[in-house]
Order: C-alpha cells, then structure tokens, then sequence
C-alpha cells in the first residue's frame, strides 16, 4: 500500500502550469488557477502560469520552451484533451515528448469514471518526459483538475511517496544524454 514516508525529506518541485484555450482568460482560468492553489498548498512551486492557444506549433513551442528551461520540473496543462476539432493538446505532447507515461492517462480515466462515467472515454489526458521535464495534460474542468492533482499528481511528486515516485527519477531523466 502507497504511503507518505515522514523520515524522507520532503523536495519540492518547480512547476509551469499552462492552460490551453482559445476562450479563456486569466480572470475566467478558474482550472490553472485551482491547480496553482493545489500545487502551491502541497508545497511545491510555480514557476509560471500562463494560457496558450488551442494552436498545435504554439503549444508544442511552449512545452519545447519548458523542457528547455532548467528552472522547469514538470509541466502541468489543462484543456484540449477532447475529442473535438479544436482539442490539439494531445497531438503538441506527441511531438515533444521522448517517452509517453501510459499509466498516467489509464489512472486518470479510472479515477475519473468514479465520477462521470462512461463519458471518461472523451478525455486523452497524456503525461509523459521530454528533455529531463515531466509533463502531464489534463482536461480542462476544474474537477478534473482536481482528480488528477489530489489523487495522482501530488503523490507521484512527492518525494516521501512510497514505494516509488517520479522526483526520485528526476536525476536520471536525461541518463540518456550523457556519453
């Protein structure tokens, strides 16, 4: 069973949340700002917020800015991860990132129909890694904001989490990379 190992120190995380949308403004980013709060709550920082256009080359120049970043650790988006014709956000994850982490979109969905159901299936929410940046794109409710940070995010980011988490990885993220 998962648990929060307090003789562990806790690492807080650097964290860009970026909010994909054609409609909304910051006023009205009530998700980015709820996962701001969360994020910030659990002691973790965040770096930046901003809002990008459902716009697949200005998303993907974003993330490939964030992955870039050395002051970046995870990148955390909400909105456009539907089925629509505007919902691109999956598509500008698929060309950033080096490895997708599947069991991030299967957890979310399975923790996600224990509140809408079936209807579940019409998110793609994705994480992955991208040059030593996790990044993680959920859809843009706040709710499902909400799930995905309280029931995911903030375990796997924690440092104290056993029997793993993804910060203690962090070093070896680009192991790739070097000769």
């Amino acid at each position: 069973m998962a648990r929060i190992d307090e003789s562990k120190p806790f690492l807080p995380v650097n964290v860009r949340v970026i909010t994909v949308s054609d409609t909304r403004t910051p006023k009205e980013d009530k998700s980015g700002r709820n996962l701001e709060e969360m994020i910030t709550a659990d002691g973790h920082k965040v770096v930046g917020r901003e809002i990008v256009k459902d716009d697949v080359p200005a998303l993907v120049e974003r993330l490939e800015a964030c992955a870039a970043d050395p002051a970046v650790d995870v990148v955390i988006t909400t909105g456009g991860t539907g089925v629509t014709g505007r919902d691109v956000t999956p598509e500008a994850f698929s060309r950033v990132m080096e490895k997708e982490i599947e069991g991030f979109g299967e957890l979310f969905r399975w923790i996600s129909y224990k509140t809408v159901g079936t209807s579940t299936i019409q998110s793609r929410a994705v994480g992955g890694v991208a040059g030593g940046t996790y990044f993680f794109a959920l859809p843009g409710s706040p709710g499902a904001c909400r799930d995905g940070w309280q029931e995911i995010l903030r375990f796997q980011l924690d440092s104290r989490h056993r029997p793993c988490n993804l910060v203690e990885l962090m070093p070896r993220l680009q192991e790739h990379l070097q000769a």
